[in-house]
Order: C-alpha cells, then structure tokens, then sequence
C-alpha cells in the first residue's frame, strides 16, 4: 500500500511539474525593454495607444477571464481609486482573455480601458502564461472565497481556462518596461498601494 501510494504522489508531482513547463513561456518581458508602439481596440470600440504619450506611465495589467471572481475582487480597488492613480500620471489599461461580449455587462462599467484578447495575442507576446498553481495555491483561496461572495460578482464561463496567471507592466512615454511582475498564483499581483509607491519612488 505504502508503495502504492509513493507511486501516485511521484506521478502527480511529475504531471504537475510537465504543466508548469509546458504552461511557462520561455521569453518574458523585464525592466528595461522596449515595448513596441501599437493600437489596440478596447471593449467599447476605441482606440488605445500603447504606450501613451499623454501619460507618464501605463499600467498594464494582465488578468484572467470576465468571469473570474479574484480579478473582480481585485479591480474594483483600482475602480475606486482611479482617480489617485491617475493623478500620479498612470493609465490604467487591463487585458482579459475572454471575448468583449463577455467583458461589457461587468468590465465594461470599469473608469480606464479593458482590452478583450481571446486569442492571447498580447498574452504571448508579454510573456504571460498559465499554471495549475494559479488557484492550487493557498495564497489565492481567501481571494476565492471573497470573490465568490461578493453580491454583484461576474459570472460566466472561464473562457480561455482557468489556469490563467496575472502580471504587471509599468511602462513609460518612451516605451521603456520600467517595472514587471510576473505572478505566480491567481492572486499575486500589484496592489494600488504597491502601484502608487513603486511610480513615486521613480
């Protein structure tokens, strides 16, 4: 019996570890880069420009589907302080992998620009990958829970999959990457606070 279960634990930790390989991109995007200029189309039809000229800095966010419970519970601090994140010059734009009908009944409520790419283009592009470790991690269950019982949260299903991890670009007028962070579970990104002490401390 014993060896039996040595067995199933030694195959579960080889699946796990094959996921996080397949799932990681090989080339992510770090401080110093140039982000290319392009324009994207937001979920109300308007063009928005990265990086912005007429911000000192765009905070791009990666989250995960419409529907996902963390990422609601998440915005909706950046919801509510939008206004003193852009006093400090910052544009907020935050991309999910789900398609803008999905996005427009609860995103497209939200103050700053929400990008719909189901294909993942910019996912690839930035390096942005996925793992089983997103919602298996403890750190992202009391996000969970709190999410899933907000009374008004988005519902729907996790177009794209589930798996999907959040990161965090800070980039300024000249495209320059001046901060990332890749996180590692569901809910391991940069707080409003992080945000706002990060683009002082520039």
């Amino acid at each position: 019996m014993k060896n039996k279960i040595l067995t199933v634990l030694g195959l579960l930790i080889i699946v796990l570890v094959v996921a996080w390989v397949v799932a990681t991109p090989s080339e992510k995007i770090k401080p110093g880069d140039i982000v290319p200029t392009m324009t994207l189309l937001n979920i109300h039809g308007v063009d928005v420009t990265i990086p912005r000229p007429q911000s000192k800095y765009v905070h791009l966010q990666f989250r995960r589907f419409a529907g996902c419970p963390i990422c609601n519970l998440h915005l909706q601090s950046f919801v509510q302080r939008n206004s003193e994140i852009e006093s400090e010059g910052v544009h907020e734009v935050v991309v999910f992998h789900s398609p803008k009908e999905s996005l427009l009944p609860f995103q497209g409520k939200f103050p700053f620009d929400v990008i719909a790419d189901p294909e993942k283009t910019l996912y690839k592009q930035f390096g942005v990958g996925t793992s089983i470790f997103a919602i298996l991690d403890l750190r992202a269950w009391p996000a969970i829970v709190n999410g899933n019982a907000v009374q008004d949260k988005p519902t729907g299903k996790p177009e794209g999959g589930p798996l999907g991890l959040p990161a965090d670009f800070l980039i300024g007028a000249d495209g320059k990457v001046v901060a990332d962070h890749y996180g590692r579970y569901a809910y391991d990104q940069w707080s409003v606070d992080e945000l706002l002490t990060l683009v002082k401390s520039l």
